[in-house]
């Protein structure tokens, strides 16, 4: 008879005592290990996994990049925008995501609006967020803002297997380019494999109806790249999450990505906002899961209960035209304000489920 010994997360924080909750989710995978080489047991788990994703507002270094349109953001130019400014603005981020975890940082955090790979460095390497230990990818784009989107990702918990851009074409619709799709494909703690895509779709500069064709396209690409993920994957598992730039109603969403019931937006009947416009809430953030995710019996599992909208007294502040509250933000228009971001981080909780031979463990 074999003697069947659960480890869970407070508890091993409890026996790493005076570690700090902010350490990445690595250490703890090396306590597990530790048991199970000294103890003659057999170990079933259940893992938290956390995600984040957060458009971040504008991260630009104050270096020129000849390939990126990063005029607005050197210290001559009209922002100002500074040595000084860049340095809080990685500090703000740096604890925003820290406040987004429970006992841990993240594993994966999903960002948009980073310049490029000096600002990744910079947030990972020489901000608070040092501690974390993260590692990341991110695209290189042609976009005509010269902004990018990245995954941040704990070594310990998501190992990268491969990742690819997907370039979204712009000339047919007579539009200038955008961001590309990031596909990232990591292995989690139960073996499994996990498709991650981190996208920014077009704006809604020139009006909504204008725009919207440019999303649609957008929408209709990514939703190709997933349909050949689920055509070569057994079992696939997929997370998508982005700025949208639409709402869970529009058809990008509903119509394009969501249509035939293979992809479920967990935040269609969210009530709150992750962004606000003229006093309005509106959600434009948001994570899209494949069906596989959602069964109850699966090795990787999550629901729309799962999902949160962080609201931290930090990152909003007073509404003073509109009344209540809305995003602390980096700049308004071109007066620095020395906020986080125009748009409210969203997280994600998946249980992932380590298997034995009789199925998978659950408490």
């Amino acid at each position: 008879m074999k003697f069947r010994f659960v480890i869970q997360r407070n508890e091993v924080t409890k026996n790493l005592g005076s570690i700090k909750w902010m350490l990445p989710r690595s250490f703890a995978s090396l306590w597990v290990t530790f048991l199970f080489l000294c103890f003659p047991i057999t170990i079933h788990s259940q893992e938290s996994f956390r995600v984040m994703f957060w458009n971040v507002e504008n991260l630009f270094d104050t270096k020129d990049d000849p390939r990126k349109n990063d005029n607005e953001f050197l210290p001559e130019a009209t922002r100002h925008w500074n040595f000084f400014r860049y340095r809080d603005k990685l500090k703000n981020l740096a604890k925003g995501i820290i406040a987004s975890g429970n006992e841990y940082v993240p594993d994966l955090v999903g960002l948009c609006e980073v310049e490029n790979d000096s600002c990744l460095y910079d947030l990972t390497r020489r901000s608070p967020l040092k501690e974390a230990g993260y590692r990341y990818v991110m695209t290189d784009s042609p976009d005509q803002r010269g902004i990018d989107v990245a995954l941040l990702y704990q070594r310990g918990s998501f190992k990268v297997l491969q990742h690819q851009s997907i370039r979204i074409p712009h000339k047919q619709l007579k539009k200038g380019a955008t961001r590309d799709i990031l596909h990232v494909v990591g292995e989690v703690l139960s073996g499994n494999q996990l498709d991650v895509f981190v996208c920014h779709f077009p704006s809604r500069s020139g009006g909504q109806a204008k725009s919207e064709p440019y999303r649609l396209l957008t929408a209709k690409i990514l939703k190709e790249a997933v349909d050949s993920v689920m055509k070569v994957r057994k079992h696939p598992h997929i997370l998508i999450m982005g700025d949208f730039n639409d709402y869970p109603t529009n058809k990008s969403m509903k119509k394009v990505l969501c249509a035939d019931g293979g992809l479920r937006n967990l935040m269609k009947d969210k009530k709150e906002g992750t962004y606000r416009y003229r006093g309005e809430w509106g959600i434009l953030d948001q994570f899209i899961v494949s069906e596989n995710l959602q069964k109850k019996k699966g090795s990787i599992r999550t629901s729309s209960k799962k999902v949160q909208i962080l609201r931290h007294d930090f990152l909003l502040e007073e509404d003073e035209k509109y009344g209540g509250d809305k995003p602390f933000r980096t700049y308004n228009g071109m007066k620095y304000l020395g906020g986080f971001s125009d748009h409210l981080p969203i997280s994600l909780d998946l249980e992932i489920f380590i298997r034995d031979d009789k199925g998978y463990y659950s408490k």
